[in-house]
């Protein structure tokens, strides 16, 4: 089958990146690809965090991706739409994780060929921070698609409310793959400087107010002083909000922080070096933590909201709390009083086996070809 894939691809960073590499890279032993992605992904005045692109640090995939749209000119969204039919594609598959893209990608996919299908992957539908462009840009986005790909039930729930007669995949997003092999624990916390006799926790991913860090710290406010918190990831608007909790609670010796992107070759570090990794989140759909963390066997202690509870299982591959700061001390405690690591961990062993990139691209390709 020949496929066409819009996305962001290298030479952006960050999961959707991640996510659509692999996804080509499990595509290409069987199909012939063409990638396509941004000129220009966000007007920098819009974009929160430090960087869009990949560093020379950053040890990311290479996909040949020709960088056609620019997400704010609808001159570039024909000139895209007319690169992609000089391939002439059986498929047409996109990635769709903000609003902010849905007058473009839509507008890409409007004036594509008769005859080429177009499916999406839904990451988010209905996002976490609201804007007041929202509903226009998802009808300008879902009404050129023959179908959709979802990766949680709270995001097909969703699509359903505008679209109720969508036809649809539901599939669980695949596990990482790409990280690497995970290290010996005191060796991954000698290279972060951190004291191998304390209790690590970890809140890993771009820091955004939905993702409730905030909780986090209270939490670890009222536990022993021998728990402490590592925090790695980019800040997304201001961190001054959680440095006064830092500050009020007296956390500065515990609480530590690498904010800044982490390139792929480092995630194993922060992963190897933890007990549990904690998605205190208030709001959520899926998140690609998890899959993240369940390469690496570690278990979840995570918010029951959106669609978390669909790849965490509770009791058996983490805990599920409210979000609240006393039910997610008391899991936290209770995590490491009943010595639940070394169970939750042979259970996702166990569990990520059908997880594949291969597979979830041969479920994807089937779906598409009964359209």
């Amino acid at each position: 089958m020949k496929i066409a894939l819009l996305s962001v691809f290298y030479p952006y960073r960050g999961g959707i990146a991640q996510f659509s590499a692999m996804l080509y890279r499990a595509l290409e032993k069987e199909h012939q690809l063409k990638a396509y992605t941004f000129s220009r992904q966000y007007p920098n005045v819009l974009f929160p965090g430090t960087s869009q692109f990949v560093t020379k640090d950053d040890n990311a995939d290479k996909i040949p991706a020709k960088r056609t749209l620019d997400s704010v000119n609808p001159f570039t969204f024909v000139k895209t739409a007319k690169e992609i039919n000089a391939f002439d594609p059986d498929l047409f598959i996109s990635q769709y994780w903000m609003t902010f893209f849905g007058p473009a990608i839509g507008g890409v996919q409007k004036k594509l060929k008769k005859g080429t299908k177009r499916i999406s992957i839904l990451h988010n539908v209905i996002p976490h921070e609201k804007r007041f462009f929202d509903n226009f840009a998802n009808k300008s986005f879902l009404k050129h698609n023959e179908g959709f790909v979802v990766l949680s039930d709270a995001v097909l729930k969703d699509l359903l409310s505008i679209v109720p007669d969508a036809k649809y995949l539901r599939i669980d997003h695949p596990v990482y793959n790409q990280f690497g092999e995970k290290t010996e624990r005191n060796t991954a916390l000698e290279s972060l400087g951190l004291d191998q006799s304390k209790k690590f926790l970890l809140f890993f991913g771009f820091i955004r107010d939905y993702k409730g860090l905030g909780l986090l710290l209270k939490a670890l406010a009222d536990l022993p002083d021998d728990f402490e918190l590592i925090v790695a990831g980019e800040i997304y608007g201001s961190f001054e909000k959680y440095q006064q909790i830092i500050n009020a609670k007296n956390l500065g010796n515990r609480v530590h922080l690498y904010n800044q992107y982490i390139p792929d070759d480092e995630v194993a570090t922060y992963f190897s070096a933890s007990d549990v990794c904690i998605l205190p989140y208030r709001s959520a759909t899926q998140s690609g933590i998890t899959a993240i963390a369940h390469h690496f066997n570690l278990p979840i202690i995570a918010t029951d909201v959106g669609g978390l509870k669909e790849t965490i299982e509770h009791e058996k591959t983490g805990l599920m709390i409210q979000p609240d700061v006393d039910e997610l001390k008391n899991a936290i405690q209770l995590y490491y009083t009943e010595n639940r690591q070394t169970l939750f961990s042979e259970e996702i062993k166990r569990n990520k086996k059908d997880n594949s990139w291969e597979n979830f691209a041969e479920k994807v390709i089937a779906f598409a070809e009964e359209l």
